[in-house]
C-alpha cells in the first residue's frame, strides 16, 4: 500500500497519523504527505471502484454548488489483487454540535440549487446578454454515475420524469433484492398492486430535479471550527416537489 501510494500520489512523504479508521464497510487512514494531509478509504472487495468512482463523482458534484463543504476528492486507486483506495483532503472532524442548524441550512440550499439555477436560466433567456455565465441546470433525474448505498450498487440511468425513476432505479430495485433474499410471494404481490399507484401520488405536483447527499445520516455529517461537513455521499438528482 505504502508504495502504491507514494507512486499514485507523487509523493516522497508518506507518514502514517495516528491509528487506522474503520467505518461500515471500509477502512479509512490518515498521512502526511508532500501536498499535506490526506484520508485514504480502502476496500478489497472486486466493486471497491464502482463504489469509490461513484463517491467521488458525489463529493465533486457537491462541491460545485459551494453550498455545503465536503472534503476534496483527489484519486481513486486500484489496489494489488483486488480492490481499490480512494484519496481525498484530511479534514480533522469532530461531532457535529455547534453547527447543526447551521447545516440544516446549508442543507437546504444543496437542495435548492438546482431549481435556482433553472430560474437563473430562465431569465437570461429572456435577456440579451454578452459574456454571461451560463448556469448548469440538470432537467432530468438520475445521475452520471453508479453509485453505492452500502454495499448496494445503485443504477442512476438518466429519466425523464421523477415516478419513473423513482419506481425503476428505487423502489424496484429494493424489491428485486427481496425477492433474491427471502422470495417473498406476497411482498411481490403487493407491490404488483402498489406500483401502478406510485405516478398518481405526484400528481398535481411541479417536480424539479434536486441534487441529495444520497445516504444522510449522523454519521455522515460532523463539524470543525469552520463548520458543518457532510461526506460519503451517495448522491442522484430526485424529485424536489412544489405545490402548483
Amino acid at each position: 500500500m505504502e508504495n502504491l501510494l507514494k507512486s499514485e500520489l507523487k509523493t516522497t512523504v508518506l507518514k502514517l497519523l495516528g491509528g487506522s479508521r474503520g467505518g461500515c464497510i471500509c477502512q479509512g487512514q490518515a498521512y502526511e504527505t508532500d501536498g499535506g494531509r490526506v484520508f485514504v478509504k480502502s476496500h478489497n472487495k472486486s466493486q471497491a471502484r464502482i463504489m469509490f468512482e461513484g463517491e467521488m463523482a458525489s463529493l465533486r458534484e457537491i462541491q460545485k454548488t459551494n453550498t455545503i463543504r465536503v472534503p476534496q476528492a483527489i484519486k481513486v486507486m486500484d489496489l494489488p489483487g483486488n480492490g481499490a483506495a480512494f484519496a481525498m483532503e484530511y479534514i480533522k472532524m469532530r461531532s457535529l454540535n455547534k453547527y447543526s442548524a447551521k447545516l440544516g441550512e446549508q442543507m437546504a440550499d444543496l437542495h435548492l440549487y438546482n431549481k435556482e439555477n433553472g430560474e437563473k436560466l430562465r431569465k437570461k433567456e429572456q435577456t440579451i446578454g454578452v459574456g454571461q455565465i451560463e448556469p448548469n441546470y440538470v432537467d432530468k433525474f438520475g445521475f452520471h454515475e453508479v453509485t453505492c448505498y452500502g454495499n448496494i450498487t445503485q443504477i442512476n440511468e438518466w429519466q425523464n420524469d421523477w415516478p419513473t425513476f423513482f419506481i425503476r432505479h428505487r423502489l424496484q430495485a429494493q424489491m428485486d433484492l427481496i425477492e433474491r433474499d427471502y422470495g417473498d410471494r406476497k411482498a411481490r404481490e403487493l407491490w404488483e398492486q402498489l406500483k401502478p399507484k406510485v405516478p398518481e401520488m405526484f400528481h398535481g405536483l411541479e417536480i424539479i430535479p434536486a441534487l441529495v447527499h444520497g445516504d444522510l445520516w449522523s454519521g455522515n455529517v460532523a463539524e470543525d471550527d469552520y463548520g458543518p461537513i457532510v461526506f460519503d455521499p451517495s448522491c442522484f438528482y430526485a424529485g424536489g416537489c412544489e405545490g402548483e
